[in-house]
């Protein structure tokens, strides 16, 4: 079962051709060769959700400082460069100096090899992509902003040129909403975790994601707003029991068959979820909130945990012990289509040698390996309240986690691992959890994770996505660690 996105995916794509414009007298019909060249780029492009501007053959000096402005005016979230065939790097370095996104130079030339007994000039210039790349890497390296990427292949059935550019495309979406996202903070860090500490003027500096200030008292007013028999909540009580399997207790004694009073209060605070997000026009979400004993606050702000994990599966993240951070890695994860849960590591099964890799809610509930299963809890272990857990497996195969975290200088930094997510029990606690495998061991790997400076929490998604993630970092001048 798949939840669709709150909102389409959209990234801005610019383009544009390089040549030299001597050749165009030369070889008549060489430079509509080249418009056709790039028309077949395009074409790709549109394949992946983009917004693509095409601005078209730059071939000396004067066009490219004329359309600069044009181009910076599209505030590209990645800009491509065609390398169709030879150019020189004025064509290319007034724009360069001025970008702040990723630069990716493509050499795709439509030929795998010419044919040599009748080769020509002018079909060497149709397959001169590449000519002219040392030059301009060269010349992005002397300027201090070397390229972010370069794409080498055929222009036509290449799986691999083809995989490299939706993954930059992938880049473009997370780099699309985290650059204008509205985050939503709400609260305060759960007591004495000094690593989720985050300057939300930091996270704009390096990211210019927007931390929005919210107060629990706005989720209140929608919540109270809701009768239990409003037509929003029953209809979210049954979308609850559709998602969700409702087993029988197992050997947990906090954790029993989900109650009648606890899918209320998980519907009604959902619905007042959608509809503060909503109000607040927000992209995301972290929140700590304890509220005083037995009062209606408490029962809201602690009862998040079943609209987190819908709205997490939407594309919407959402991370307690406001835990900021960890809620960007998630949206980067969700914008590369590979889930971005919610977790941190649990117990160590040494006879499989894996960890449990799970958290109390919410995971991406998108990325499970079957139904997920709400339970009711009697008590959230280590933080107040009780209500409706969550709990299930993510797809076993290869997962990808990304937790930031941050230098002495007070720098984010992205530290990254790849590893596998084994089938495998897990215990019915009304938690998520998955058995992850890492190499070359479990006790080697773990000590090497904590040696680099992670924060305790991480985005966990599916599939091996290191490459992508430092590609993102670098794109933010970001270090980063694939640990």
């Amino acid at each position: 079962m798949q939840i669709p996105r709150r909102k389409p995916l959209t990234a801005e794509i610019a383009v544009f051709s390089v040549g030299l414009d001597t050749y165009w007298k030369q070889f008549p019909g060489l430079l509509e060769e080249m418009h056709r060249k790039t028309g077949i780029l395009l074409k790709k492009l549109e394949k992946h959700q983009v917004h693509v501007t095409d601005f078209g053959m730059i071939d000396n000096a004067a066009k490219a400082y004329e359309t600069l402005p044009a181009i910076k005016a599209a505030d590209p979230d990645v800009l491509l460069v065609d390398m169709v065939t030879y150019a020189t790097s004025i064509t290319f370095a007034p724009i360069l100096r001025e970008m702040n996104c990723p630069v990716v130079l493509l050499a795709l030339q439509p030929l795998q090899a010419m044919d040599y007994a009748n080769g020509t000039t002018y079909i060497q210039l149709c397959n001169d992509d590449f000519c002219s790349v040392p030059e301009f890497t060269g010349v992005a390296i002397r300027m201090g902003k070397p390229v972010a990427d370069i794409i080498i292949g055929v222009l036509e059935n290449d799986d691999d040129a083809d995989r490299k550019i939706e993954q930059w495309c992938r880049i473009a979406h997370a780099r699309h909403d985290l650059r204008r996202a509205r985050l939503g903070l709400m609260g305060h860090v759960l007591d004495t975790m000094l690593d989720m500490q985050t300057d939300p003027t930091a996270v704009t500096a390096a990211f210019g994601a927007h931390l929005v200030p919210c107060e629990p008292d706005e989720i209140m007013i929608e919540y109270q707003a809701l009768a239990d028999n409003d037509s929003a909540v029953r209809d979210m009580s049954g979308r609850i029991l559709d998602f969700f399997d409702t087993p029988d207790p197992g050997a947990d004694p906090i954790a029993e068959k989900l109650t009648k009073e606890d899918l209320l209060t998980a519907s009604r605070t959902a619905v007042a979820l959608e509809r503060f997000i909503a109000k607040k026009q927000l992209d995301g979400f972290a929140y700590y909130y304890e509220a005083q004993p037995a009062s209606e606050m408490r029962k809201l702000v602690t009862n998040f945990i079943v609209g987190n994990s819908l709205l997490t599966g939407a594309g919407f993240p959402m991370c307690g012990e406001f835990d900021i951070k960890t809620c960007i890695a998630m949206l980067i994860m969700d914008r590369l289509e590979i889930g971005g849960s919610f977790a941190e590591f649990h117990p160590i099964d040494f006879a499989r040698d894996t960890v449990l890799v799970g958290h109390d809610g919410p995971h991406h509930v998108n990325i499970a390996d079957r139904k997920p299963v709400i339970r009711s809890l009697k008590k959230y272990h280590g933080k107040p309240g009780s209500g409706a857990g969550i709990e299930f497996n993510i797809k076993t195969g290869p997962i990808t986690l990304l937790s930031i975290g941050m230098t002495a200088e007070g720098k984010f930094k992205f530290v990254i691992a790849e590893g596998e997510s084994m089938s495998g029990p897990i215990p019915p606690t009304g938690n998520t959890n998955t058995h992850g495998q890492f190499q070359p061991d479990i006790r080697t790997f773990l000590t090497n994770w904590c040696k680099v400076g992670p924060t305790h929490h991480f985005a966990l998604g599916v599939g091996h996505h290191a490459d992508s993630l430092q590609k993102i970092a670098e794109s933010f001048q970001l270090d980063s660690v694939i640990v």
